[in-house]
């Protein structure tokens, strides 16, 4: 059975004090999470994430790596240096990052690369735009982005990876794709990685990232093929981000 997991994605939101705040009211809760549970914050705050954290059962992780292990990349951060903040997660092609800085599938493959090579977790995030689902192409998009990571770093690297599908039309739109619409883009792409190795499918955790909310997290996460959730907004507050554990 797969162990449920749920991810914060603080986005570019926070400071020292509000920080400080909600780290202490999730590891406050955390003795209690029948989950895993994570929080993937910026930069500049991974340190003050591991001095909450350290010693509890919550995770944290990063937003973004280089595609590089290191060299003259003014501004970039490399999986290494993530490592040394004690990172065992960092997100690896979320929309925005496609979307607003042109990170393509190739780019992303190569970050993900990069992340397992320094011995994190990347979570792959998979997901198509309103423009694409409308034109009924998202099949296509998902296991295109998929199939970029696969032909990289080959099926098995899944195995020590997590998926994210994030319909772009759903993240903070207030729209959220239906239990069942989820479920059926879950499955879709639970299958395509079993078309090359049916163990690693079977095991592979699959979050749904769409606006997630305590309201609506226990029907997503009852989903056969829903592993958890990665969470936007409602993990800026404690209490949201708790009750989303305990869903799952």
């Amino acid at each position: 059975m797969r162990a449920k997991l749920v991810v914060g994605n603080w986005k570019m939101y926070g400071s020292l004090a509000a920080n400080l705040t909600l780290l202490t009211g999730i590891k406050d809760a955390a003795i209690a999470f029948k989950c895993a549970a994570a929080v993937c914050v910026p930069f500049p705050y991974l340190a003050q994430a591991r001095s909450a954290l350290a010693g509890t059962s919550v995770a944290w992780g990063a937003q973004n790596v280089s595609e590089h292990a290191q060299g003259a990349f003014t501004g970039e951060v490399s999986a290494g240096m993530l490592v040394d903040f004690g990172c065992r997660y960092v997100l690896v092609g979320h929309s925005e990052r496609r979307a607003l800085y042109g990170e393509d599938d190739r780019t992303v493959a190569a970050k993900f690369q990069q992340a397992q090579l320094a011995g994190l977790t990347p979570i792959l995030c998979l997901g198509e735009t309103l423009a694409e689902r409308e034109s009924g192409v998202t099949a296509d998009v998902v296991t295109r982005q998929l199939g970029a990571v696969i032909d990289a770093s080959g099926v098995a690297a899944l195995s020590r990876a997590v998926l994210a599908y994030e319909p772009v039309w759903a993240i903070g739109t207030g729209k959220t794709a239906s239990p069942q619409q989820a479920q059926e883009v879950h499955a879709l792409i639970r299958a395509r990685v079993g078309q090359s190795d049916a163990a690693v499918a079977s095991e592979l955790r699959i979050l749904y990232g769409g606006s997630v909310k305590p309201g609506n997290a226990r029907e997503l996460f009852a989903m056969p093929d829903i592993d958890g959730g990665l969470i936007g907004g409602a993990s800026l507050v404690a209490e949201d981000f708790r009750a989303i554990c305990a869903a799952a």
